[in-house]
């Protein structure tokens, strides 16, 4: 039973991390990302703070130092993750990133003993599969690969690999306390990096026009012009709200089983993030699912059912 519900929690994890991403992507086309990042890791600190009477929150050292490394490998991986795409092609980065959240926690596991059966190993296999399918995009940017944006991107998956692996160690009686503690930590880092940015480009998009480059002038922005920009604030608080749900799901499903499969299961479960993505484009902007998104989706729901029954 808690094989079962680790799955659950760690799809749910994933769907909506998903959902975060698609609105977090629709206000980065008016704000810059890194902006949006760190606005969303403030107010996702509102539904983590109210779950405090209801699940408890203890701030022990091991909570604590948790929290910092989730916080710290989070922010890392983003803004990584923000420059691999900005330097190559998102429709080998963006999968290749995904491939290294899956796979890093797997490699830790394996080396930590763990010791997979073989239908479990097969559903794991073809869960990657999946991720690479499902996250992979069009490119029309015309850019090249390069070595710097395949480690850049690299690294950045394993940044979100970090993640999972700093949840995995929370202590079981900590509550949301690390989630806390991370998402402090991811609103200070990028709120530094978003205006280090804004200093650096004079508060200028990389396509000449001027936006709300820093949370304060985004909540400036919002405060002084009606409908639209308040339409954009509503897009990241829900963006930060998601997101902060997601990483409580991931860490309830690291927790929920006491098999030691529990990890590699849920950190690869984790990175099918990208379907929630692209099953809202399709469904709000009427983008088109490929074929081969398609078969990834389908590969995907067989390796959950797979390691469901493993």
């Amino acid at each position: 039973m808690g094989a079962v519900l680790s799955v659950l929690l760690g799809l749910t994890g994933a769907v909506v991390y998903g959902a975060a991403d698609f609105l977090g992507g629709l206000a980065a086309r008016r704000v810059r990302a890194v902006t949006v990042a760190a606005v969303a890791a403030v107010i996702g600190l509102v539904p983590l703070a109210l779950g405090v009477p209801l699940v408890g929150a203890v701030f022990s050292t091991a909570a604590v130092t948790c929290g910092v490394v989730a916080g710290v490998s989070g922010s890392v991986a983003v803004l990584l993750l923000y420059r691999a795409l900005a330097v190559g092609p998102m429709s080998v980065l963006s999968p290749l990133t995904a491939v290294f959240a899956a796979v890093t926690p797997v490699a830790v596991a394996l080396v930590g003993g763990t010791v997979l059966s073989v239908p479990a190993t097969v559903a794991l296999v073809v869960a990657v599969v999946a991720v690479v399918l499902v996250a992979a995009v069009r490119d029309t940017s015309g850019a090249r690969v390069t070595p710097v944006g395949v480690v850049t991107a690299a690294v950045a998956g394993c940044g979100f690999g970090g993640i999972v692996l700093a949840y995995d160690a929370v202590p079981a009686d900590a509550g949301v306390a690390s989630l806390l503690v991370a998402r402090v930590v991811q609103a200070v880092l990028l709120g530094v990096a978003a205006v280090v940015v804004a200093v650096r480009t004079g508060g200028r998009r990389p396509g000449g026009t001027t936006s709300p480059a820093t949370p304060a002038a985004l909540t400036q922005s919002v405060a002084s012009t009606p409908r639209g920009s308040r339409r954009l604030l509503v897009t990241v608080a829900a963006c930060g709200v998601l997101d902060a749900l997601a990483n409580a799901c991931i860490q309830a499903a690291l927790h929920a089983g006491s098999d030691p499969s529990t990890l590699p299961v849920v950190s690869v479960l984790n990175a099918l993030y990208p379907i929630g993505t692209v099953v809202l484009a399709g469904v709000v902007l009427r983008e088109r699912l490929t074929a081969v998104q398609w078969i990834g989706i389908v590969l995907a729901c067989c390796a959950s059912v797979g390691l469901a029954l493993a």
